[in-house]
């Protein structure tokens, strides 16, 4: 019922404010992917990152190993973290897991899909097209909608494209 009511907010927001960009949920296979979003990049940056959720409801583990966009030369998955007092951007070699069952969160400060140096930077309001390519499942196309440089909620970590934050 509550996740009804969220898509319901959401698709009224969309149809409200023609301005905005908003994106569809999409599933492949027993993977869905849900709330994906942009940052607009601040002037000079030559990176920007890509957020979503990406739920596993199989029974086998699967992997998110790449990601291609036109807007990017290259697009790779980053993991961010704290290494005592000193934060860590790295790439994901081996892909980001997704275990069976569970739901994995791509966020600010966190896990993130890296567009690198991108061609076109990412206005707010335009959509960022992307395509996933998971170990088992394969590949789809997702649309990330860009919303505003600055962070959604105070104290939720940074990327490369808004390291102020």
């Amino acid at each position: 019922m509550n996740r009804f009511i969220s898509s319901f907010i959401a698709v009224s927001l969309c149809l409200a404010a023609p301005g905005l960009a908003c994106a569809a949920d999409v599933t492949l296979g027993n993977l869905k992917i849900a709330d994906p979003y942009a940052r607009a990049m601040v002037p000079g940056a030559e990176v920007g990152g890509g957020y979503l959720t990406i739920t596993n409801s199989g029974k086998t583990e699967d992997r998110l190993v790449s990601a291609t966009s036109s807007r990017a030369v290259k697009v790779e998955i980053h993991e961010m973290k704290m290494d005592k007092d000193v934060m860590v951007m790295r790439k994901l070699e081996n892909g980001l897991p997704l275990p069976a069952g569970k739901s994995v969160q791509l966020k600010p400060g966190s896990y993130h899909v890296m567009f690198m140096d991108v061609v076109d930077p990412f206005k707010q309001g335009e959509t960022i097209k992307a395509r996933l390519t998971f170990e088992k499942a394969g590949s789809i196309d997702v649309d990330f909608p860009v919303g505003s440089a600055i962070a959604k909620k105070a104290g939720n970590g940074g990327d490369h494209a808004n390291a102020a934050e």
